[in-house]
């Protein structure tokens, strides 16, 4: 099929057939579409959009671009699940949703991408861990799968190479803030895992990417319609994304944040709640508890009995990381010469967060990327940080920044201080859930 009368039908709002996006996923692939006609598909996408059964016909021809895993039944007992999270800032649910679903009885193959712009990136985070594999063979995959229950890694080369090829035309070109097309980048990859259910945590608010309710409502029903339209059971929640998640926002000190969770040390109200609702999603999803009060059981089961922290111990040192890692994580993990803490400017309540702006000093300090190219400095970003609500005097610390110089420890403190909204009243609480998203819902 010329790529050209593909393109002109999409200009012209037509509908492509599953024979002409098949055509278009294998030009991708095989560079039998250059680089000037795969943006062209991609901008009449943008700008026409597609229909439900095309955003369906591209994630399959997507996923089956490359390898796709399998897991039988014969030799893996359990169901495989997993978690997408659309990005935000602070993060970390993953590093623990993972081993909980496994100490709960899943399998949880968790591919993982890096961060983008102002969003950290799970495999950022692991990256600070030493030793840790986050591009491993599929043998050693299928080999920590079979020690920890979970593995936490980054898409292969053989995964869903149309998608890999597609997004950096995308990034380009402009054309990244696509509902089908995001639908279907985060679903191949997720679908070529081989999964059997999948919950998605689709974040909204300023530190989000969808950034009003609308847009994520509208992403959310989006990836779940076409999931299950692709044969892969998905819920969806619709969760706040107005201020960090946690104490913490860099990637080692979220790593320290995840592991003193699992053990029980120092859990924050939001990122427990948020975790545990997506856990619960997930063992329903997977047949591994009939309702809601007994899904969140067993989360809370396994995080009280350390199984679930066992878990991640396991993975780390299956992937390559310290044996001793969650017994000793301060000592593994690499500290930033300079500690600082952030003072207030004035007494009052914490009323609200620009968190773009706080991921994006994150970004400035050295843990995240301009470019792909950059080099992250894995030991910066912010500990200890107060939440909305939370009353604060004047000199007492809103955080502590971790920095490698005095200079950007000192701009750090500056944004850090502009970024957080101080108020002469407590703000009005603010919910953490704001949609749940099912199958049902998208009929």
């Amino acid at each position: 099929m010329l790529a050209q009368e593909i393109i002109r039908i999409k200009r012209d709002g037509g509908t492509l057939s599953d024979a002409q996006i098949q055509s278009f996923v294998a030009g991708l692939v095989d560079h039998g579409w250059s680089e000037g006609q795969a943006a062209a598909m991609a901008m009449a996408i943008f700008l026409r959009g597609l229909s439900a059964g095309e955003t369906v016909a591209l994630t399959r021809a997507m996923t089956h671009s490359g390898e796709v895993l399998r897991w039988p039944a014969a030799d893996w007992h359990g169901p495989v699940l997993d978690k997408h999270s659309t990005g935000g800032v602070g993060d970390k649910v993953s590093l623990m949703l993972a081993p909980i679903l496994a100490a709960c009885g899943a399998i949880v193959p968790m591919i993982s991408g890096r961060g983008l712009g102002h969003t950290g990136g799970t495999l950022d985070k692991f990256d600070s861990i030493p030793g840790y594999q986050t591009a491993p063979s599929v043998d050693t995959l299928r080999s920590a799968l079979r020690a920890a229950g979970c593995a936490i890694i980054g898409q292969t080369a053989a995964l869903a190479p149309a998608d890999r090829r597609l997004y950096a035309i995308r990034d380009v070109t402009a054309t990244v803030e696509s509902i089908p097309l995001i639908t279907a980048s985060i679903l191949s990859k997720k679908l070529a895992a081989g999964l059997q259910g999948l919950v998605m945590d689709v974040k909204c608010g300023n530190g989000a990417f969808a950034d009003t309710p609308e847009m994520a409502l509208a992403l959310a029903h989006s990836i779940v319609r076409v999931a299950n339209g692709a044969g892969l059971p998905t819920r969806a929640l619709v969760t706040d994304m107005n201020q960090v998640l946690g104490h913490a926002a860099g990637n080692a000190v979220e790593v320290l944040e995840a592991v003193h969770y699992l053990r029980g040390e120092r859990r924050a109200p939001r990122l427990h709640e948020v975790t545990r609702r997506l856990c619960a999603e997930a063992l329903q999803i997977g047949g591994l508890a009939t309702d809601e009060p007994a899904a969140l059981a067993r989360v809370d089961a396994v995080l009280t009995s350390g199984a679930a922290l066992e878990r991640f111990a396991r993975m780390v040192a299956a992937l390559g990381g310290p044996a001793d890692f969650c017994e000793r994580p301060a000592h593994y993990l690499s500290a930033a010469p300079l500690r600082r803490a952030v003072p207030a400017l004035r007494d009052g309540w914490v009323q609200a967060k620009a968190t773009r702006d706080i991921g994006l000093a994150v970004v400035e300090l050295g843990g995240g990327r301009r470019r792909a190219t950059d080099h992250i400095d894995h030991r910066v970003g912010f500990s200890d940080l107060l939440s909305i609500g939370q009353p604060v005097r004047r000199g007492q610390p809103l955080a502590v920044v971790h920095a490698a110089g005095e200079d950007a420890a000192a701009q750090a403190a500056a944004t850090l201080q502009c970024c957080i909204v101080i108020g002469d009243a407590p703000p009005a609480p603010q919910p953490l859930l704001l949609a749940r998203i099912t199958e049902e819902d998208t009929r």
